[in-house]
């Protein structure tokens, strides 16, 4: 057990660290959603920016590229760890830690903005995560956020995945994909932030439904762990189900799946 995560985080630490640092496969599969964020956030020379759920750094890399003081955070070790390998592999000065959405190793007030690129929006406790958020970020600061929406094709494809699934806990948890409808983005963070939503599509682009799988199979911790808990038979099942998704994309030059999601940006009141 990682010390800095609460307990009932630990499962989902561990399905995001067995993609470990293959997540920058999917991380490039998003960067076009990363830039737009970052292009809204507009971040200036040395403002203290957290990276929330910074996964292997790539948002972390582009902030710091903009000199601002970046530190990111995962609940995965093993994506912290491949985020510094690589931001030391560019000389970049980022700090990055260990730490839990819902548990913020930081003072009030710590950050001028807050960053999460499709990832704040996977705490298993909305609500106490998106009050970390505003408690951390400093009066006057800033947020902005990527949520995939609610009927996006990134939560088609994990429709894709369900049935492989083991049957949720009752009551089922909420679903990361409640962070796609603005209504509920503004129950979240609304009181204390003023919030404005643009919305965005990210174009998945691969030469196949073949290299989709592998991609996820290997770098993205829910399918990567799904795929493991399977036998033989009902892996080959849902690879064949995953390619024939992507593959409903096809293009004379391959695969491009669009993806659409919300960028929100909010002020602390």
């Amino acid at each position: 057990m990682t010390s800095d995560i609460q307990p009932h985080n630990q499962k989902a630490a561990a399905v995001w660290n067995s993609g470990g640092a293959h997540y920058e496969d999917i991380s490039r599969g998003i960067a076009d959603s990363i830039e737009h964020c970052v292009l809204r956030l507009d971040p200036k020379p040395g403002e203290r920016i957290l990276d929330l759920a910074t996964g292997t750094g790539w948002t972390s890399r582009i902030l710091a590229r903009r000199g601002a003081k970046v530190t990111g955070v995962d609940i995965s070790e093993k994506l912290v760890d491949a985020a510094i390998a690589r931001a030391k592999n560019e000389n970049l000065d980022i700090a990055y830690e260990i730490g839990d959405a819902e548990s913020l190793p930081f003072a009030d007030g710590a950050f001028d903005a807050v960053t999460s690129t499709c990832g704040v929006m996977f705490a298993s406790r909305p609500e106490t995560a998106a009050a970390e958020l505003a408690r951390v970020c400093k009066m006057g600061g800033r947020i902005a956020l990527t949520t995939w929406l609610s009927d996006s094709n990134l939560f088609k494809m994990f429709m894709v995945m369900k049935p492989y699934m083991p049957r949720p806990a009752t009551p089922a948890p909420p679903s990361p994909f409640e962070w796609g409808k603005t209504e509920r983005i503004r129950e979240l963070l609304g009181t204390n932030f003023e919030l404005a939503f643009e919305k965005g599509t990210s174009f998945y682009r691969e030469p196949s439904g073949e290299a989709a799988w592998k991609t996820f199979s290997t770098g993205y911790g829910p399918t990567h762990s799904l795929a493991e808990s399977l036998d033989d038979a009902r892996r080959e099942d849902l690879k064949r189900d995953f390619i024939a998704f992507h593959e409903g994309f096809r293009n004379e030059l391959g695969v491009c799946v669009p993806r659409e999601y919300w960028l929100t940006v909010g002020v602390r009141r």
